[in-house]
């Protein structure tokens, strides 16, 4: 198969290191790419949101598969347009790419599925978002409808802070378009965990749990981010918890989609708050996670390229996928000023002494080429990935690598699975 992967972050790094292990893989290549993933794929400078670029580039290359990995060009209907082109895409229509374009569209998706997930009102008027958000103490979630980056959450404790984030969105516009709608939340109580399940339009695979860490600063402190790392498995996710997910969560949306007219093909992502009353969906979206795929894909034994192929196709059936016992942990290294106002352009060095293996890949998001050197282009520069024999042992591993790459400004979490580690500890007490 001659495979395209859209995107150019750690996640689409991502893909492409586990795409090319495949033996159905004759040649991969990845639009625009990074000076990380040429090292697996040819890159075509072809931007991630360039839909008739992305389809003219499918047909001249001759593509079997399309793999989209960001959220945006799903939203302007890439997987549709190429379709039309006669090309399969693991990805989402326009419509069903909602899930994650559209917040509001996705409560009453969960609405009408019966889905477990938080009481939620959608606004306009600031004032009735004001009254909605009182209502609930200000212990509230205020979500900007549409697309932001990963960063159009505010979460609030107090009456003054839910007024300040639903003034900031509709009066302020901070997020533009995007924000000009809110969906208001209450806060869900527990700990966070991501599902992903590949899905046909009527059957799914569970790819294994992952925990994200959305907060720029250690104990989940300071605003949020498009995610500062992650690790597979989780301890917050039980087997019995993923019964129930598939059972409550990933089987009634794909069912709920398909009834509407709208059935999902590609990657459905669950956002969960684990509540003492069980999973609760927080957020869909309608691609595979970032940072998550990362450590999840270091953990997937099989071949990914025949089930992301059974997904675009329509045709799950008999595909199972197998993950190591090895947990995996993902560091993720930002740029100066991340998430605020980035800093880019500077030199990375060190990332020759890091020594890579089937254990150790340092995954690039946010990287370019300029003068022959590898410098900084985003805000979340590097994702720093191990396996280890234990989660322990795995994240040595990886700040080990951590340690010997530097660029002006780098800082990076030195807490990713402290939840998990603050468990252990817990029971052998």
């Amino acid at each position: 198969m001659k495979v395209l992967v859209v995107g150019g972050g750690g996640r689409e790094h991502a893909l492409c290191w586990k795409i090319r292990q495949s033996p159905l893989c004759t040649d991969l290549v990845c639009a625009p790419g990074n000076p990380g993933i040429e090292k697996v794929a040819r890159l075509a400078p072809v931007a991630a949101e360039d839909v008739e670029g992305l389809v003219r580039l499918a047909v001249a290359e001759r593509i079997d598969l399309v793999v989209v990995g960001p959220e945006k060009p799903l939203s302007l209907g890439l997987a549709d347009a190429l379709e039309k082109a006669g090309i399969a895409c693991f990805g989402p229509s326009r419509e069903a790419a909602q899930m994650e374009s559209s917040k509001a569209f996705a409560k009453g998706v969960m609405e009408r599925a019966g889905i477990p997930t938080a009481a939620f009102g959608v606004f306009e008027d600031p004032a009735e978002a004001k009254a909605f958000s009182r209502s609930h103490g200000g212990k509230v979630a205020v979500k900007a409808d549409g697309l932001a980056a990963g960063k159009g959450v505010v979460v609030t404790d107090t009456v003054a802070d839910a007024e300040a984030a639903i003034d900031e969105m509709l009066v302020g516009k901070a997020f533009g378009a995007a924000g000009a709608r809110v969906v208001i939340e209450e806060k869900l109580e527990g700990e966070e965990a991501s599902l992903i399940a590949l899905v046909d339009g009527e059957r799914f695979v569970m790819l294994a749990p992952a925990q994200d860490h959305k907060r720029v600063g250690e104990g989940d402190t300071g605003p949020n981010t498009g995610g500062m790392g992650a690790y597979s498995p989780t301890p917050a996710v039980s087997a019995a918890d993923l019964r129930t997910i598939a059972e409550r969560v990933l089987a009634p949306a794909v069912a709920q989609l398909k009834a509407e007219g709208k059935p999902f093909r590609g990657a459905l992502y669950a956002g969960l708050m684990m509540t003492k009353d069980g999973p609760k969906v927080i957020e869909f979206n309608a691609r595979l996670g970032d940072p998550e795929t990362q450590p999840i894909l270091a953990r997937l034994d099989s071949d990914l390229l025949p089930a992301l192929a059974a997904a675009a196709r329509g045709d799950l059936r008999g595909v199972e996928l197998r993950f190591s016992e090895k947990p995996a942990l993902t560091v993720v290294m930002a740029a100066a000023g991340y998430p605020a106002s980035v800093r880019t352009g500077d030199r990375i060095e060190g990332l020759d002494e890091v020594h890579e293996d089937e254990d150790l890949v340092v995954f690039h998001a946010g990287t370019a080429r300029k003068d022959g050197a590898v410098v900084t282009s985003g805000g979340r520069v590097l994702g720093v990935t191990a396996r280890g024999a234990t989660l322990e042992e795995a994240r040595a591993r990886a700040y080990a690598a951590c340690e010997k790459i530097h660029f002006a400004g780098a800082h990076y979490r030195r807490d990713i699975a402290y939840r998990a580690f603050a468990r252990v500890a817990t029971e052998s007490q």
